[in-house]
Formats: structure tokens, C-alpha cells, sequence
């Protein structure tokens, strides 16, 4: 009797396709997001009348949220190359300060606000200003970078020192105002339902990244270059292409974001960004974009987010120091770097034993 091979039965798990709702609890983003609600559910119990969970509140955190998840966007891109920037505050004070400048020029009466006979063409010009501040700022971190090869840290370092110091040079270290008021009424603070304009448009800065990432070369590239750069040149890959245009990408998100400033408060808010790029670093990596490359969460960067204002805002309702503010976000970011530490050794060893 001939040997017959009887091939075995197939393990139940691999017939079955793994449940998508599992498969997305296993991810950094979803935790994250369920911390979110976490917190602003605890945050609405603890707060004195339950004033977190009230609608005004919830529209100021998403305006708060508009202008760091730009930035964090634009950081989650860049550390998926592998590249850093520290300059992106500075940037959107400097976007911010040229763009007001702009504004101000359609004036007919100077300081007063209300003396402006073209207020759309005066903020079309102003956000176009905004936006070219931004971009030339970001080409100029990309000269850096992608040119002179000189590492991101500390040439973002050094052009955040310089873009806040021209800031305060141009404006005297007061802010600009006598902005048209109809910024803030029909942009800033202006909502669409229960949703502010500028968190409407930090969604569709996400939402259109987010395809870039998971469904164009493009993204694929990025993170390629994160994950090795001398392999994506021998795979032919121009990196000083991609590192450009990820710096005036970054660049133009943070003028973006300076011209909602500006919309926002009706005038410059010159010292009021300076934790900006570390809420925005912490947003990145706590969402599970990699430090050290390779690897980009743009849901999790908007999650990440929401964690670094939720945290900020609560605490302010609690009535907790401003110092305390900063120490609990720096922590955070920690904990986010020891678990992608953790995970990147976890890794290494398990690829070692295969």
C-alpha cells in the first residue's frame, strides 16, 4: 500500500480573518483616543460645574487643537523621514507677525481697525502672506538639511532662535493688532454646527495627509528614507527631494497655522507659542510616529493631540499651576519615547530569534 500524504488541517485562527475592531485595539492610535475620552470624561466630572464638558469648552479645545495638530502633522512627516524640527513655534510666530504686517497695510487709517475698504482682499493677501512666510521658512530649514547635510536638531535649533529673534525684532516685542474685526467673526471664531472653521481645516489637513501616507508612493518613500536612508538611495530614491519637500511642507502647515492664530485672537500672540513644538513632538510620538523614522501615525498624531490640549486645559480648569502644566506634558512625551524604545528593542529581539 502506497504511503499517502495527508495534509493537516489548517489552525481554525489562520481560516478566520482577524477581527477589524481587534485589529485596530491593537494599534497606538486607538488607545490613545480612548485615553482622550478618558480623560475628558473624568475632567467633566471633576471640573467645577461641569464646566469641561460644556459646549463653549469643547469649541475651545478644538481651536486649540487646530493650530498644534498642524504642527504636529507637519513633525509626524518629518520624523517619518528620519529629520526633526524644533522651529516650527517659531515659524508660526514669524508666519503670523509678516501676515498681520500685510493685513495692516490695506489699512486707509492707521490703528484703526474698522478702516479697511477691501477686507477680503486684505486677508486673501494675509493668508498668502502667512503661507509664503512659512514655506520660505521651511526651504531655508531644508537648505540646512537637505543640502549642507547638517543635522535637523540643530539647525532647527538654530533658525527657531532666529525666526523668534527677527519676530520680536520687526514687531518690538509687542503684538500687532487693529486687525479687521470680521477675521475673527467670519474666520477665527466662527463655527460650522457645533465645529470651528480652523479645527475644520486642520481635519482636512489630516484627512488629506493621511491619504498621502497610507495610499500614495509618496508616503511610502518618506518612510523609506526613515527606516534606512543609504538603502533608499541605492533604491534610487532622490532623498534631498523628499527632505525639501517635506520641510517647506512642515513650513507651510506651521504659516497655516499662524494665520489661524491671527484669526483667532484678532493680533499676533508673539510669546504665546512657546511650548508649541513640544506639545506638537509629544502629540507625534505619543500617536506612534517613530523617533527614530521610519514609521508615520497620522491618526495618531491627531489623537495625540487632542491627549497634549485635553491635559493642558484640564489641568487650567483645575486650577492646577502653569508649571505643573509643563512637567505633566514633558512626562508624557518620556513615557512616549520609553515605549517606542521598548518597542523598538522588542522588535530587534524578536526578528534576531526568527
Amino acid at each position: 500500500m502506497s504511503n499517502i500524504l495527508i495534509p493537516k488541517p489548517m489552525d481554525d485562527r489562520t481560516l478566520k480573518p482577524t477581527n477589524p475592531v481587534i485589529q485596530w485595539l491593537r494599534t497606538r492610535s486607538a488607545w490613545i483616543l480612548l485615553l482622550d475620552v478618558l480623560l475628558i470624561v473624568f475632567f467633566s466630572v471633576v471640573s467645577q460645574n461641569h464646566v469641561f464638558g460644556s459646549i463653549a469648552n469643547a469649541q475651545s479645545l478644538l481651536l486649540s487643537v487646530s493650530q498644534v495638530m498642524l504642527l504636529a502633522l507637519g513633525i509626524a512627516m518629518m520624523l517619518g523621514s528620519g529629520i526633526f524640527d524644533l522651529s516650527l513655534g517659531a515659524n508660526l510666530v514669524l508666519s503670523s507677525v509678516v501676515g498681520a504686517l500685510v493685513i495692516r497695510q490695506f489699512q486707509t487709517v492707521p490703528g484703526d481697525p474698522s478702516s479697511y475698504p477691501n477686507v477680503l482682499l486684505a486677508v486673501i493677501v494675509g493668508f498668502v502672506a502667512c503661507i509664503a512666510t512659512g514655506a520660505i521658512f521651511g526651504l531655508i530649514n531644508g537648505v540646512f538639511v537637505a543640502v549642507f547635510k547638517i543635522n535637523s536638531l540643530i539647525s532647527t535649533l538654530a533658525t527657531m532662535g532666529i525666526g523668534t529673534g527677527v519676530a520680536l525684532l520687526i514687531t518690538g516685542g509687542s503684538d500687532l493688532s487693529s486687525l479687521p474685526p470680521s477675521l475673527q467673526t467670519v474666520l477665527g471664531l466662527q463655527t460650522i454646527g457645533v465645529i470651528p472653521v480652523p479645527a475644520i481645516a486642520a481635519i482636512v489637513a489630516a484627512v488629506i495627509l493621511w491619504l498621502v501616507v497610507r495610499y500614495t508612493r509618496y508616503g511610502l518613500r518618506v518612510q523609506a528614507i526613515g527606516s534606512s536612508l543609504p538603502s533608499a538611495e541605492r533604491a534610487g530614491i532622490r532623498v534631498r527631494r523628499y527632505l525639501f519637500s517635506l520641510t517647506v511642507m512642515s513650513g507651510v502647515l506651521a504659516g497655516i497655522a499662524g494665520f489661524i492664530d491671527l484669526a483667532r485672537f484678532g493680533s499676533t500672540s508673539i510669546n504665546g507659542h512657546a511650548n508649541d513644538t513640544l506639545g506638537a513632538v509629544t502629540a507625534a510620538v505619543i500617536g506612534g510616529t517613530l523617533l527614530e523614522g521610519g514609521r508615520i501615525s497620522i491618526t495618531g498624531a491627531v489623537w495625540g493631540t487632542g491627549l497634549a490640549v485635553i491635559l493642558q486645559t484640564g489641568l487650567v480648569i483645575m486650577g492646577v499651576s502653569s508649571f505643573w502644566q509643563l512637567i505633566v506634558v514633558g512626562v508624557v512625551l518620556l513615557g512616549a519615547v520609553l515605549l517606542d524604545r521598548f518597542a523598538a528593542i522588542r522588535r530587534r529581539t524578536k526578528t534576531t530569534f526568527e
